[in-house]
């Protein structure tokens, strides 16, 4: 009950569910990079406010990222964290929330945190 991601791939695009609901959140497209590698080349998010609670775009490209990076690479991303962190706590009104809470909340327990 605590894994909140479920992410797959098809052909170049990712996309990330949320694992209870089913619901997709994010969808992310990769192209080639010269010399090796991928890169995000366009990306989707849902904004449906009855499903998705969002305080906003900066937030969502956070997560994306982080979902990308943490669970799916099992990178330990810690600017990354630090600011889901910082924009979580600026969205509350409180700068005094737990960074591990804030972290598991919105990753789950595959995030390393």
């Amino acid at each position: 009950m605590d894994e909140k991601w479920n992410v797959f791939v098809e052909a170049d695009v990712a996309f990330m569910h949320r694992s209870w609901t089913g619901r997709g959140v994010f969808e992310a497209s990769f192209a080639p990079v010269a010399g090796g590698g991928r890169r995000i080349a366009s990306a989707v998010v849902e904004t449906d406010e009855r499903c998705c609670r969002s305080p906003g775009e900066a937030y969502d490209r956070l997560m994306m990222e982080l979902v990308i990076s943490a669970i799916v690479l099992g990178e330990p991303a810690a600017d990354l964290r630090a600011g889901l962190v910082a924009l979580t706590a600026r969205a509350a009104g409180d700068s005094d929330l737990p960074s591990g809470v804030v972290q598991h909340s919105a990753l789950g327990p595959r995030s390393g945190s």
